[in-house]
């Protein structure tokens, strides 16, 4: 065979070669086969979205009739109220077959008032009741109001949260079901403050976070657990931009605190309170006020006088202290003749009263530094 022929056959052999590598490398590269692929199949059917609704109430003046009170000395008329209904959408992943959930507790904040529903992968829709949370941390536990069996996440076998590993953010971004993101896990025992509450411990990823997402998983590769998609930082401090910086519960925080939560299931199986929330049972059940230690933190934050009285957290529609003006965010100083510090005394002062009593509270605002106060005594009739 001359050169020219061996030359031929060379190439025929290289042209082989290649073309069996290229189908090799084919077959390795098959999207259906990638591993991020295979994570996202295996969570995402116990991926929910979750829509609250609750009824605030809201009061408002006439911008033109301030204007001419203001100006020319007319009459004020008293302000209206007026009635919302708002919603927020997140994200949260089933963790047991009898469709327990965990999510955020920003998501479904006051929950115990709210109308709660669950959108599952598959497109079905359920009702679903707090059980309980934890504010520290950020978690509370929904269930779904049926008997299905339902897939889940193990917790069992988490990531070990290794620097650098791919992570997957999987939720309901921007109200887009089923929305993936991805990235890189950045760092670990990330501490940052929201609101003045700070949050200890968190894993931070470049992977995007938006609003919605709240809630919902963030896993690696193999399927496992990486953490609760929480915040993301747009800004620092400083009001500087940032890209890249998405913050999530970590995994070990998770799997402890579904644990906690599991127990308080079974001790309440009919759920809609909290722990914290059982502390004010008496005064939610009798008048609609839930209730709130003044700590440290939030007399700072809102610039009350220390050390004195309870805070009024939420005012459920149409209770005795709704009807009777009581307003989130008042303080409740004295219950009848008694000075009340804490939850715990207020409680202790309601456990004599029963429905149809009456109970004179001492309520509104005294502010640190102030030079007036603004307080009243409300009577409010037991129902």
């Amino acid at each position: 065979m001359g050169t020219h022929g061996k030359i031929c056959l060379a190439l025929i052999g290289l042209c082989a070669f290649a073309l069996a590598r290229s189908t090799s490398s084919f077959a390795q590269t098959d999207p259906a086969a990638e591993p991020a692929v295979l994570a996202i199949a295996k969570v995402l059917p116990a991926v929910v979205n979750i829509n609250t609704e609750r009824v605030v109430r809201r009061t408002v003046r006439d911008p033109i009739e301030d204007f001419y009170a203001q100006f020319f000395g007319y009459y004020r008329g008293r302000p209206r109220e007026i009635r919302q209904t708002l919603q927020s959408l997140g994200s949260g992943f089933i963790v047991d077959p009898a469709g327990y959930i965990v999510t955020n507790q920003h998501v479904v904040e006051r929950a115990a008032d709210l109308k709660i529903q669950v959108t599952t992968n598959n497109g079905k829709t359920y009702s679903a009741h707090y059980i309980t949370g934890d504010d520290k941390k950020d978690l509370a536990f929904i269930k779904i109001d049926s008997k299905d069996s339902f897939p889940f996440i193990n917790l069992d076998n988490i990531s070990p949260n290794l620097l650098g590993e791919t992570v997957l953010v999987v939720g309901n971004a921007v109200g887009y079901g089923s929305s993936i993101s991805r990235g890189v896990l950045s760092a670990t025992k990330r501490d940052i403050a929201i609101e003045n509450i700070e949050y200890k411990d968190l894993v931070q990823t470049d992977a995007a976070i938006n609003p919605g997402n709240s809630g919902g998983p963030v896993i690696d590769i193999s399927g496992r657990l990486v953490g609760i998609s929480s915040a993301k930082m747009a800004f620092t401090p400083q009001g500087v931009p940032t890209q890249g910086l998405g913050f999530a519960i970590p995994a070990d925080v998770v799997r402890d605190s579904v644990k906690n939560f599991k127990s308080f299931a079974e001790k309440h199986p009919g759920g809609k309170t909290s722990p914290a929330a059982e502390e004010t049972n008496n005064a939610q059940r009798m008048f609609g006020m839930q209730l709130q230690d003044l700590n440290e933190e939030l007399t700072d934050a809102l610039g009350y006088e220390p050390g004195h009285g309870v805070l009024i957290s939420a005012v459920e529609p149409n209770s005795p202290a709704d009807q009777a003006g009581i307003e989130r965010g008042l303080v409740i100083y004295r219950v009848g003749k008694h000075d009340v510090n804490s939850v715990k005394d207020v409680e202790n002062l309601l456990g004599r009263a029963s429905g149809g009593n009456s109970v004179d509270f001492t309520v509104g605002v005294v502010r640190a530094g102030a030079a007036g106060q603004r307080v009243e005594t409300v009577t409010l009739a037991a129902r």
